[in-house]
């Protein structure tokens, strides 16, 4: 399965805060963004049950820079997909939307804003939404997980 992350407060702080990794001092040197507490300890048990793992972003923030802040922390990321790369496959749609997970054949998005619910049911894509604040946040997403691998296998 494909399963894509939202950046800006769902795994990194923005605009709301919540409790992030520890980082070394490499990181903290070269002023690396912090990601929220438990991505490392989740993205790598949802790779070792063979997901694929990709940032898809609204932010200009580059393919590149994205890359090494999730490279630092020992998180290898499959795909990233940032808004020009966003903006240039939504080219091809006669819609428009935030974020269209099925363009880049994701099948799950995890994200914050409880907005992006009303497009997924509007352009049949499934999203997780995560509250910044919740704690319990990568059960929550093991949960979806294995609840869309459910309907999937029932299909």
């Amino acid at each position: 399965m494909i399963l894509s992350f939202d950046l800006d407060d769902t795994l990194i702080p923005s605009t709301k805060l919540f409790r992030t990794e520890k980082q070394n001092i490499l990181q903290r040197i070269l002023g690396v963004e912090k990601i929220r507490y438990g991505t490392h300890r989740l993205i790598n048990q949802l790779r070792a049950d063979g997901h694929h793992i990709y940032i898809y972003t609204s932010s200009l923030r580059s393919s590149i820079a994205i890359r090494f802040i999730f490279w630092t922390y020992g998180i290898p990321i499959d795909k990233v997909i940032n808004k020009q790369r966003h903006d240039k496959a939504m080219g091809s749609y006669p819609f428009s939307c935030s974020k269209y997970p099925p363009a880049f054949e994701i099948d799950i998005h995890i994200d914050d804003s409880p907005g992006l619910l009303v497009e997924a049911k509007n352009y049949d894509f499934c999203v997780s939404i995560i509250d910044p604040q919740e704690l319990d946040w990568g059960n929550l997403v093991v949960k979806s997980v294995k609840e869309k691998t459910r309907r999937d296998e029932k299909l």
